[in-house]
C-alpha cells in the first residue's frame, strides 16, 4: 500500500520567504516549522506560516512535484499560493485546529 504524501509551502509572512517541502505527515511537520524544531531554512528565516499545500496518494508522486516546484521562479510560487490562498492565511489552524 503506497503512503499518501503531501507538498507544502511555508511563509515568513505575506509575500516573504518561501519554503517548499514535502512529507507523509502534514500538521506534524507543519508543527515541526512553527515550533522552530527544525535546524534549518525555515527555522533562520521564520518560515511559519502554512500558505499552500496539496495532497497525492503517493508520498513519490508528491516527492516529484516538490522536485518540480523547486525549480520554479518565484513569481510561479506566488501565483500558485494566491490562486487559493490569497491572503495568505495560515491553513495550519484551519486545518488542525
Amino acid at each position: 500500500m503506497n503512503k499518501a504524501g503531501y507538498v507544502y509551502m511555508m511563509a515568513s509572512r505575506l509575500n516573504g520567504t518561501i519554503y517548499t517541502g514535502v512529507t507523509s505527515d502534514l500538521a506534524a511537520r507543519v508543527y515541526q516549522h512553527r515550533n522552530g524544531l527544525i535546524d534549518g531554512f525555515t527555522k533562520t528565516y521564520g518560515c511559519t506560516l502554512l500558505v499552500w499545500y496539496e495532497v497525492h496518494d503517493d508520498l513519490e508522486a508528491a516527492r516529484y512535484r516538490e522536485r518540480q516546484l523547486k525549480k520554479w521562479n518565484r513569481d510561479w510560487k506566488l501565483r500558485l499560493i494566491e490562486e487559493k490562498n490569497p491572503d495568505w492565511l495560515d491553513l495550519f489552524e484551519s486545518l488542525f485546529g
